[in-house]
């Protein structure tokens, strides 16, 4: 059962959602205040942590932004009662893998946990189209000298990592040995000079190659 963690500032609402998500779930905790929150995703390590956009202390992306420093494998799913187009871009950016609005089914919700937790990308209906447009209207990448130097096979690795994919997923999709992810990812690092899997994800990130 897919373990999740719920941040959001609005306790009737953290209550609420915990009672529609059911025995679907597993939810591992709850937190209403952004440092609490990452203190506590750090402890519990969830699959999925469903976090809300505009809180005080630096909002959601603080909370994805933090944890992901250190725990680079933890999937985050908005879920917010804003369907800006700034808020959502900022929040993917940030790292989160979907982004919902809160006026989504609770079956609908279920469904978009297990899909962030399998590695998917979610988005409310209406989000999607603007979301895809605002990352095809970003000029594309000048030539790369510190990309050019890794091979197609190590390129691959890298884009799948930085979605953060686990190293087994990665071996199941491109068809290799988990051993044979570990040695790619090594040299990525190397000649990338990057000392973790966070800091190539952030790489991959701000060159928009993810």
């Amino acid at each position: 059962m897919t373990r999740v963690f719920l941040v959001d500032d609005h306790q009737l609402f953290l209550s609420g959602v915990r009672a529609e998500l059911g025995d679907d779930v597993d939810v591992v905790g709850n937190a209403s205040e952004v440092d609490a929150a990452i203190e506590m995703i750090r402890e519990r390590t969830p699959d999925v942590v469903l976090v809300d956009v505009h809180m005080p202390g630096g909002g959601g992306a603080r909370v994805i932004a933090e944890v992901l420093s250190t725990h680079p494998d933890t999937r985050f799913l908005a879920l917010s009662v804003s369907d800006a187009p700034e808020d959502v871009i900022a929040t993917i950016r940030a790292g989160a893998r979907g982004y919902v609005t809160k006026t989504i089914a609770p079956d609908d919700l279920v469904a978009a946990i297990e899909a962030v937790a399998d590695g998917d990308a979610v988005f409310s209906p209406r989000l999607a189209g603007f979301v895809l447009d605002a990352f095809s209207n970003d000029p594309p990448p000048a030539t790369d000298p510190e990309l050019e130097q890794l091979t197609p096979r190590e390129r691959e690795v890298l884009r799948l990592i930085a979605r953060g994919y686990a190293y087994k997923e990665v071996a199941r999709d491109l068809g290799i040995s988990v051993k044979t992810v570990e040695t790619h990812v090594s040299s990525v690092l190397r000649k990338l000079q990057l000392s973790n899997r966070y800091e190539l994800s952030r790489w991959a990130t701000d060159r928009r190659i993810v």
